[in-house]
């Protein structure tokens, strides 16, 4: 059975970063299948997966070849050890809503067939700075079946992980979307770990990893980050949880 994975966060909190990771591992480590669905307007949640490379999106071809011509091949990449990586993009600055890209893209995804059936995880990389209608759509109409949130000791981050739980608790009953836990990318902070313990004391739910400042380096190799000794056991230990399965309880 496929496991739906959404990963929530404020935008620069590392939630790309992290979630490539944890594809990685479970590709590497774990022998998963994983597809990755990038939902941000900014299209670099499958960057490092991919080499560094930016991807053609699902909104940009949508605008400039017709609907016609979004099928898996044109718009869904092979990155590292065959991770499906596809990425809805937004729109031109200025017009438009890229929330309801996001709702465009998977329902594409969905027609095209793209969420096979032979896959292990699916992961949708969602912004979370703003929870509006298109960005809870995951969590909102069931495409995911249970969300991890990357956030950190800062004010604004855990103020955007607070927004997105609430919205998790408004669409909980309909859709039986769970919150599996906290993922704390570490910023220094002080008394971080203290605040973000309490922190998912108060939400009812568990800190999955307290990922270290090093963690964030990462992204200038411009690939996973499966080869330092540091980097890979906290993959590994965020993937660990992940992968197990028992699935996170429901609010």
């Amino acid at each position: 059975m496929t496991r739906k994975i959404a990963f929530y966060g404020k935008g620069g909190i590392g939630k790309s970063t992290t979630q490539q990771n944890t594809a990685a591992a479970m590709a590497y480590f774990h022998g998963k299948k994983v597809f990755i669905h990038g939902c941000d307007p900014k299209a670099d949640c499958t960057r490092l997966v991919l080499g560094g490379v930016p991807q053609t999106t699902i909104m940009d071809t949508l605008r400039e070849l017709g609907e016609e011509a979004v099928t898996t091949d044109t718009v869904v990449s092979t990155g590292f050890k065959e991770i499906k990586c596809v990425e809805s993009g937004g729109p031109e600055p200025g017009v438009g809503c890229a929330g309801r890209g996001v709702i465009t893209a998977i329902n594409l995804m969905e027609e095209l067939g793209a969420y096979s059936e032979d896959l292990d995880f699916i992961h949708f990389d969602v912004l979370g700075d703003v929870v509006c209608g298109g960005f809870a759509m995951p969590i909102r109409e069931g495409k995911a079946q249970e969300v991890y949130i990357v956030a950190s000791g800062e004010m604004m981050a855990t103020y955007a992980a607070n927004n997105i739980c609430r919205g998790l608790l408004k669409y909980a009953e309909q859709s039986g979307v769970r919150l599996g836990g906290i993922i704390c990318n570490s910023r220094k902070v002080d008394n971080e770990l203290e605040m973000m313990e309490e922190f998912v004391s108060a939400l009812g739910t568990q800190l999955i990893h307290f990922v270290p400042t090093l963690f964030r380096e990462i992204t200038l190799f411009k690939k996973p980050s499966l080869t330092k000794r540091q980097l890979s056991s906290t993959t590994r230990n965020v993937t660990r949880h992940l992968n197990m399965a028992n699935l996170p309880r429901k609010f």
